[in-house]
């Protein structure tokens, strides 16, 4: 256990920190799962454009990796694409 008081707020901002990013992470997984189950071409495009913001922004805040941000990007888009 830590000793002073500065380590002591450090493992209290960490810990709000770390449940803040795994709920925005999460959330944008569902979203992500959402966009794939959807079959129509205009309602995937309108998620489209709110997924990609969220993945940029977990890219933004290093959640995730920006080159696994990219890669999700293009392959949703890809997807919303390639619906008929």
């Amino acid at each position: 256990m830590a000793n002073h008081r500065s380590a002591l707020k450090r493992i209290r901002s960490n810990n709000a920190k770390r449940l803040r990013n795994r709920y925005q992470h999460k959330t944008t997984r569902t979203f992500i799962k959402k966009l794939k189950q959807t079959t129509d071409k205009s309602e995937a495009t309108e998620l489209l454009k709110t997924v990609t913001s969220m993945i940029d922004k977990l890219a933004k805040k290093n959640i995730i990796h920006k080159n696994k941000a990219a890669n999700n990007k293009s392959k949703l888009t890809k997807y919303v694409n390639s619906l008929a």
